[in-house]
C-alpha cells in the first residue's frame, strides 16, 4: 500500500506553486520544479504531522487526478497513516497485546514524532496480518 497524494503544480514567473488537491490548506513553491516538489513532500509531511497531533481527520487520497502530480509525506509520517489504516477497528490495546508490549511502546508506533525501529514496525505488520514492504525513490 502506498500513500500519495495529488498536487496541481502551475508555473509561475518565479518557479512554480504547488496545491493538494484534497488538502486545500496545504500548498508551497519552489524556485525549480525539483524544489517544488521537494518543497511539497515536506509541506505534505508537516501538515499530516499537525493533523495527527490535533486529532483531525486526514482525507484519503483522490485516485486519478488529471494533471496531478502524487507526492508522497516522508517515511515517518507514512509509517503512521500505514499502521493506523491496518490496525483499523482495532485498539491500540489490542496491538500491544499481539505485539507483547505496553501501550504506551504501541502507542508511539502512531506518534509522528517517534521513529521506530524496522523490526518493531516489522513485528506491528505481521500482527496486523501484514508484511512490511521498503522501497526507495
Amino acid at each position: 500500500m502506498e500513500i500519495t497524494y495529488p498536487a496541481k503544480i502551475t508555473p509561475q514567473d518565479s518557479g512554480f506553486f504547488v496545491q493538494f488537491v484534497d488538502l486545500p490548506d496545504t500548498f508551497t513553491e519552489g524556485q525549480t520544479m525539483e524544489e517544488a516538489l521537494f518543497n511539497a513532500s515536506e509541506v505534505l509531511s508537516a501538515m499530516m504531522g499537525w493533523r495527527l497531533d490535533e486529532g483531525k481527520d486526514i482525507p484519503a487520497p483522490s485516485l486519478n487526478v488529471k494533471d496531478a502530480r502524487y507526492i508522497a509525506p516522508d517515511a515517518k509520517t507514512q509509517a503512521v497513516l500505514l499502521l493506523r489504516q491496518a490496525r483499523g477497528d482495532r485498539t491500540l490495546a489490542d496491538l500491544a497485546r499481539a505485539m507483547g508490549t505496553s501501550w504506551p511502546q504501541a502507542k508511539r508506533l502512531e506518534d509522528v514524532h517517534h521513529w521506530p525501529s524496522l523490526k518493531t514496525l516489522d513485528r506491528a505488520a505481521r500482527v496486523l496480518g501484514k508484511r512490511l514492504v521498503l522501497s526507495m525513490e
